[in-house]
C-alpha cells in the first residue's frame, strides 16, 4: 500500500521513537524511508542563542552536524531492519512546509511523525508542527505519540 515514507526528525527523543516505528512500519509495507529534518538558516538578527554566540560559518557547520547524527539514526535503523533508506538536510524556517514540500518532492505517500502533545497556551504561542503538517497535507500522516 505504502512505497516511500517521510520520517522527519527534529533530534528530540520522541522523534527518534517515532522514526523507529516509522522504520519499523515501513519494513512491514515493503517500504522505503525518507529521513529528513530542517533547519532555520543563519540570521543576524536572532534570539536563538546558537547563533548569536557564532559566526554564519561556525552555525551552519554546528548545526549541519547536529542534523547529521539525528539523520544517522534514521539511517541506522532502516539498515538494521533492511529497509531502503535516504536521508535529507533542508534548510526552512518554517518546518511544516519543507516537511509538505520534501514529502511532495520525494514522492512519498505518507509522512510518519511526533506530536510533542503541547496543549494550552503552550500549544497556542509555539504552533505545532504536526498540526500544521496535518492541516496541509494531500497525503496521509501517521502521528506517532
Amino acid at each position: 500500500m505504502f512505497k516511500r515514507i517521510l520520517l522527519p526528525t527534529d533530534g528530540s527523543e520522541l522523534s527518534s521513537r517515532a522514526g523507529l516505528a516509522g522504520v519499523s512500519f515501513a519494513k512491514e509495507a515493503g517500504a522505503q524511508v525518507i529521513g529528513m529534518t530542517a533547519l532555520p538558516g543563519y540570521k543576524t538578527f536572532t534570539a536563538n542563542a546558537d547563533m548569536i554566540e557564532s559566526t554564519e560559518d561556525e552555525y551552519l557547520a554546528a548545526s549541519e552536524a547536529r542534523a547529521g547524527k539525528w539523520l544517522a539514526a534514521v539511517s541506522d535503523a532502516a539498515r538494521d531492519a533492511g529497509v531502503e533508506c535516504a536521508t535529507v538536510l533542508v534548510r526552512a524556517d518554517d518546518p511544516h512546509e519543507a516537511i509538505l514540500r520534501t514529502a511532495r518532492d520525494r514522492g512519498c505517500d505518507l509522512i510518519v511523525m511526533a506530536s510533542h502533545g503541547r496543549r494550552g497556551l503552550g500549544g497556542l504561542l509555539l504552533g505545532s508542527e504536526t498540526q500544521k503538517v496535518l492541516v496541509h497535507s494531500s497525503i496521509p500522516v501517521l502521528v506517532y505519540r
